[in-house]
């Protein structure tokens, strides 16, 4: 007979060694992917400028390229929220589903991050460019 008979048991997901295989999982996923991710966003911006070089050749200062980088490491900012999706969903009944179809979330993500920074540059940068 167990000396402890109604001693609680430690759930799966309070294991130490399960949490650093979930978030070592997802850091090798999405490591790998935030690569794409920062050129589909660099590619997007570079379009702008050489579409419209007249025009930015006169705003590219100090000050904005500071701008940019404060943009980029937000952007790389709103990246890491896969890794809290991901970690809850791997700790989930889904998990052997979710490992073999995450990429449909990567390539969601990636599109909404374009598309938000086309409006952004659209809407609040070209503006001002064309004002300058």
């Amino acid at each position: 007979m167990p000396s402890q008979p109604f001693a609680p048991q430690q759930r799966t997901w309070d294991r130490p060694g399960l949490n650093r295989r979930y978030l070592r999982t997802a850091a090798r996923y999405w490591e790998l992917r935030r690569i794409a991710y920062n050129v589909a966003l660099l590619v997007l911006a570079g379009a702008w400028v050489y579409l419209t070089w007249p025009a930015f050749a006169a705003a590219l200062t100090g000050a904005t390229l500071l701008d940019l980088l404060l943009i980029a490491v937000l952007a790389n900012i709103a990246y890491c929220v896969v890794y809290l999706v991901d970690v809850l969903v791997q700790r989930s009944t889904w998990r052997t589903g979710w490992l073999r179809h995450r990429w449909v979330l990567w390539v969601a993500a990636t599109v909404v991050a374009v598309v938000l920074a086309h409006h952004w540059i659209a809407d609040e940068v070209y503006p001002f460019v064309r004002g300058a």
